[in-house]
């Protein structure tokens, strides 16, 4: 390989790298940790993913501006739209984050995420300036403030600011400041504390040390704590929280008493019709219907169902399972991911070595093969049939063998090739045997990979497979072509 080669391929390495211990990071909740780990590579898929820390710390001019920058070279890159749209929204620009939401959904209509996105911007509008069917207009009451232009203009000082801060605390209905105690929590004492000391003349009238007035610092604090009350009303107002609080109770206590008579009875039966689905290549009924009986099972208690989480576990496998064949390999990680959590959390060792092996197939179709080994050097230990060891070395030594440490590829080679011979498989001892022959040519064995090939090709004949004759014979032809340049 040469110098140019070999630069091409340490940065790729580094980059998977950084991207999987930033991924686990975010999945832990430390952002900040997560942030350096995205800031390293240079990539769009990293400006996306820190920008979402960057939202879950608060910091929504941050996550906007990655989320603007990972849309610098195509305007059209999906999770940039999306993630631009949510930072707006987070900062509460839900015009601007309604419009971007509509672009994405217009690009991939069939990603759930737009549509949710479009339906809560339209809320949190209806929500700030209500619907047009909701406002009427009408001509009566008292209009004499029209007439009273003199009033508009204030004359500047001290005490006029403190008599309008007075009248506005007394326009506060009691239902007004109900909702902004329910909304502002614990910080709504806060804002109390601080209006009283508006009423403090002498304080008013000092000046802290970088020459800040008093009073405009205090104004500012309650200027933020009523923005904040105002984004989280235009989000959800408080009677729609109490409302959805009701209305779920309703739905779990139905649920409840719809419980299957034989929950895993339920369960298994339709764990048969998704795997019939996925067998005759109906991906997206299978991803539904699995969809749905994971939300079916997630409102059940764990008193009335013990074996909940081996059920949950079983149909996040499922839905990755799909989300792979539908090449939604992110979707497909979280999944499997979830599967493995509930599997360690319930001491559930055949779940535990099932998401092993799922995960370990995702990084490996992405090309990150560290983290495929990681993955499945893990479930070494929780193997439970020699057929399983033989694919589970032969997939490890492939992963070696692309990460060019080929000594280690020879060794799960010879490892799988053992195993192969013990079951008796002649596929997996025709592939054992073209991984052993090519870690052999890569250090250099040229003897010795000529004869693995010679191997490979025998059992390439015994099972009629064609393509792996002719790739074997070719690679065999190579490998003799160095041995005789070798002898001479």
């Amino acid at each position: 390989m040469s110098d140019n080669e070999e630069a091409e391929q340490v940065p790729k390495s580094s980059f998977a790298t950084y991207v999987a211990e930033g991924d686990q990071l975010y999945l832990k909740a430390e952002y900040v940790k997560a942030i350096e780990s995205y800031t390293t590579p240079n990539d769009k898929n990293c400006l996306v993913a820190r920008s979402k820390c960057y939202v879950k710390m608060g910091d929504s001019t941050n996550a906007l501006r990655d989320a603007e920058a990972s849309l610098a070279e195509d305007k059209e890159f999906f999770k940039g739209l999306f993630q631009k749209a949510e930072a707006l929204y987070t900062m509460g620009d839900f015009e601007f984050a309604l419009v971007f939401f509509h672009r994405g959904h217009k690009l991939r209509p069939e990603l759930q995420e737009f549509r949710l996105g479009i339906q809560k911007a339209q809320e949190a509008i209806d929500n700030s300036v209500g619907s047009p069917s909701s406002v009427k207009l009408e001509s009566k009451g008292d209009l004499s403030f029209f007439h009273k232009k003199s009033e508009s203009v204030k004359p500047k000082g001290l005490p006029c600011t403190m008599k309008k801060e007075q009248n506005q605390q007394n326009k506060k209905s009691p239902k007004s400041e109900k909702t902004a105690k329910q909304l502002l929590g614990e910080l709504y004492s806060d804002k109390e504390y601080l209006e009283k000391l508006l009423k403090d003349e002498d304080l008013m009238k000092g000046e802290m040390r970088s020459g800040e007035r008093v009073q405009d610092l205090i104004l500012s604090c309650i200027s933020y704590l009523d923005t904040r009350t105002e984004f989280w009303r235009q989000q959800k107002p408080v009677y729609a929280r109490e409302r959805d609080r009701k209305l779920m109770q309703q739905k779990w206590t139905k649920t409840q008493q719809h419980l299957p008579s034989d929950p895993t009875a339920y369960v298994l039966k339709h764990l048969e019709e998704i795997d019939s689905s996925m067998a005759t290549g109906n991906v997206m009924g299978s991803l539904k219907k699995a969809q749905h009986v994971l939300k079916a099972v997630q409102r059940w208690s764990e008193e009335a169902v013990p074996n909940k989480a081996e059920m949950l576990g079983n149909l996040h496998s499922c839905i990755g399972n799909a989300l792979i064949d539908l090449e939604d390999m992110d979707g497909a990680l979280e999944n499997y991911k979830k599967d493995l959590d509930l599997a360690r959390q319930s001491n559930l060792l055949e779940a535990k070595s099932r998401a092993l092996a799922n995960i370990g197939r995702v990084h490996a179709r992405v090309g990150q093969y560290m983290q495929a080994i990681e993955a499945w050097e893990e479930k070494i230990p929780l193997i439970r049939c020699i057929l399983e060891k033989t694919w589970l070395f032969h997939e490890i030594g492939r992963c070696y063998l692309e990460l060019e440490c080929y000594n280690e590829a020879r060794d799960y080679g010879s490892r799988s090739l053992e195993a192969a011979a013990d079951t008796g498989d002649e596929k997996w001892q025709l592939n054992a045997n073209v991984l052993m022959a090519q870690s052999e040519v890569k250090l250099g064995n040229h003897k010795s990979g000529v004869a693995y090939f010679e191997r490979a090709l025998g059992w390439a004949k015994s099972l009629r497979d064609n393509p792996a004759k002719e790739a074997i014979q070719k690679a065999l032809s190579e490998a003799r072509q160095y041995l005789t340049e070798e002898s001479i």
